[in-house]
Parts: structure tokens; sequence; C-alpha cells
């Protein structure tokens, strides 16, 4: 046992040697493993970090809220535009009826967005950024993350005062800092405003479009003197499920109320779309799962050559180190320890080129994390699976030299040139 284990460790030794004379065979040989782990590791790292905001962005934005519009979410390339084009707006007063008819619900509010509008601040301005007009209930469905300050009060929403909530970008824009723009007053659109809260960095969604980064988000009242939601704006009502209500019943409800306050007649389809975040979340599951397989194909031909490339730098192992072989043979080495001599250097080989595979995902990850647009991870999960493939593509590469290295005959092996 002792004598296999320094074997072993000899034979280690030399393979390292080996790699480090032959440094650009080595290289060559590392190029497509490496390239494979990458890909996959890369793929699987993008999807899981997509997958992971997506399921924290469908729980800020309520699994359980359906959002009465006037496109549904479905689009595509096939997408029928021209049934939807003439459809109604939603209206502020269809949330009253809503409200009182629809008892599975729990919370509802109605909101409005804006673009290209112009911030200023004494000398200083910002340009296209977006006015996100909200009513009362708004911050209880959609949970808002405060830097500083606080939502609109009651009677700021009920009367429309002219107080406003910054988006990250606006503040850090106008201001530097989210304690200096508290209690300033600025203007949009030529309307002045005081700022009575900053909300938190977040990004653009990636469920429902909505950058909160970019946004003033004033009272709805408010807004709507500002803009008018029926020609430049694109409204929306948002319902949330009571508690103990199902999705489903929700949206049976609200299809009832919606076509009664509309006057639609039975046979006359819906003029208005009910749209949830998790049908969004599941078609995102199935592109995902198309990123995914793709990642893996490409990363198996990349694995392919990269095995090629390492069975071929180890046939030239195996035909430079003949002699060595013959003389291990003649002092009682086995066949077993041989071939796990050259198993054990394609297995260095390969894990080398997993671990470079590692670091380029990991040197992605920074840079992708350094543009915020959402939070890239390289799991522990992903690391060992890049080792276990980098591991198991080496076995396959390896055995058949080390087969063969195995059962050259001592004689024979001894005289070789």
């Amino acid at each position: 046992m002792i004598a296999t284990i320094k074997i072993l460790w000899n034979s280690l030794k030399m393979a390292v040697l080996e790699l480090r004379v032959n440094k650009l065979r080595t290289f060559l040989s590392l190029l497509g493993i490496t390239i494979g782990i990458f890909c996959i590791i890369a793929v699987l790292t993008a999807t899981n970090s997509l997958e992971r905001n997506v399921r924290n962005e469908v729980e800020t934005l309520g699994s359980d809220v359906v959002y009465v519009q006037k496109w549904p979410w479905d689009g595509g390339p096939d997408f029928p535009w021209w049934k939807y084009v003439n459809r109604p707006l939603p209206k502020f007063q269809e949330l009253v009826p809503i409200k009182e008819k629809v008892q599975s619900a729990g919370l509802s509010a109605f909101a409005f967005s804006s673009n290209g509008k112009r911030v200023e601040y004494k000398d200083g301005y910002m340009e296209g950024t977006e006015l996100f007009a909200v009513s009362g209930d708004y911050e209880k469905i959609q949970a808002l993350t405060f830097l500083s300050g606080r939502f609109f009060a009651g009677k700021e929403n009920e009367n429309g005062a002219n107080v406003a909530i910054l988006g990250a970008n606006i503040w850090e824009g106008l201001f530097g800092t989210s304690d200096k723009a508290m209690d300033k007053t600025i203007s949009v659109a030529g309307r002045p405003m005081r700022v009575i809260g900053t909300l938190k960095k977040k990004g653009a969604s990636l469920v429902d479009g909505i950058n909160y980064d970019n946004s003033v988000i004033v009272p709805y009242v408010f807004g709507r003197t500002i803009v008018d939601e029926r020609r430049f704006a694109d409204p929306f009502i948002l319902v949330k499920a009571a508690p103990g209500a199902t999705l489903l019943q929700l949206k049976d409800e609200l299809r009832g109320v919606m076509r009664s306050i509309r006057r639609l007649r039975p046979k006359e389809e819906d003029d208005f779309s009910l749209n949830e975040i998790t049908a969004v979340s599941g078609d995102l599951n199935k592109v995902f799962g198309m990123v995914n397989m793709g990642g893996w194909l490409i990363a198996c031909f990349a694995l392919i050559v990269g095995g090629f490339g390492i069975a071929n730098i180890m046939f030239v192992t195996v035909k430079e180190r003949t002699n060595i072989i013959g003389l291990k043979k003649a002092i009682g080495a086995r066949k077993k320890v041989i071939l796990m001599e050259f198993l054990l250097e394609s297995m260095i080989l390969c894990m080398l080129g997993g671990l470079l595979g590692l670091v380029l995902v990991f040197l992605t990850t920074v840079a992708v994390n350094s543009l915020h647009f959402f939070e890239f991870t390289l799991t522990l999960n992903n690391i060992i699976l890049g080792l276990t493939v980098s591991s198991v593509v080496g076995i396959i590469a390896g055995f058949i030299p080390a087969y063969l290295a195995s059962r050259l005959d001592p004689v024979v092996a001894i005289r070789s040139n």
C-alpha cells in the first residue's frame, strides 16, 4: 500500500513536471476543456441567476396580484395586436365598483406611467425620466423599498398634494445623496413638487418592465393634472387577492365585474386583459430551459473537442514514457498502478481546464454585477458541477491511453526507443 502511494505520488510530480515543460501543448489541450466548462457553468449561472431574480420579483410584485390592462402580456412574433388596439384604457372610476363588488379582492389601486419627462432642480435637470402616478393602496400591493422618507399620506392622496418620491437615478443625478434630496422642491413638466421620499436602487424589473430607479412617483390626483392618462400614458389597475382567496377565484369575479362595468353582452369578447405575474414567470422558465439546453449542446461539442485533445496528449505522453513504464513494471508495479498513474494525469489536465473555466465565469459575474442589471451569482453547486464534469471528461479521455500503458510488456517497453 505504501509503495503504491509512493509510485502515484512520484507519478503526480512527473505529470506536473511534464505540464510545466510542455507549456504550449498543455495550453492547447486545456483550451477545449476550459471553453466547454465555461459554456456550461456560464449558461447555468446566468439562467439560475435570472430565475432567482424573477422569483424574487414575483414575491415582491405579488403572485396573488392581477393587473387589469388594455394589452395582454402574452406577446410574440404572431401577436394579434389588431384585436386589442381599439380596446378602451382602464379608468380610475372603475376602481370604485371593483372595490365594492369583487368579494375576493383584498386591496386595489390605480396607476399610470408616462415617460420622456424632464425633471429640474435649480440649474440641474434630467431628461427622459418617467412620471409614475399611483393611488393610495399602491404601496401596500407593490412594496417600495425606501432609503429615506415615506409614502403618501391619506390626505395627500385624496387631495392630490404636489409631493413626490424619487427613484435612485433621479436623486443621484440631481442631488448626489439621498439625504440632500429630502424636502427639496423639484419640478416635472414645469409643475413644482416637494420630495418626501427616496427609493433604494433596484434596477429595471425583469417581469413587468417597471423601472422605479428612473421614476418620479406622485399621487394619482396630482399626476393627472400633469399628464392626461387617456392620451399620453399607460394606465392599469392592480387587484390583490384577499386572504384565503385564490387567484382563479379573483380573476373570475374580476372578469364578471369588469364586463358589467363595460356593459358587454354575453357573446361579446372581453375588451380588457387580466394579466398575472405567475403566467409570465412560467413562460420565462420555458425560455430558461431552452437556453440551458443550448448551453449544454455548445458545451458538449467543446468538451468533445477538449476530450480528444486530452486523449491525444495522453497518447503522446505514454509514447514518450514507454521506457519508464517498462522499468516500473519490471520492478513490480501492477497494471492498476500504471492505469491509475495516467488516469490521474489526465484528470489533472481536465481539472486545470475546469478551474480556468470557472475563473472565467467568476470574472464574468464580476463584470455583469458592476453593470447593476441584476444579481449574477456563481453558486457552489455550479462550481461542484464544473469540477465533476472536468473529472469525468478526464477519466473518459485518459482511459484508453492509460489502459494501453498498463498492458505494455515490460521487456518490449524497456527496449523501445
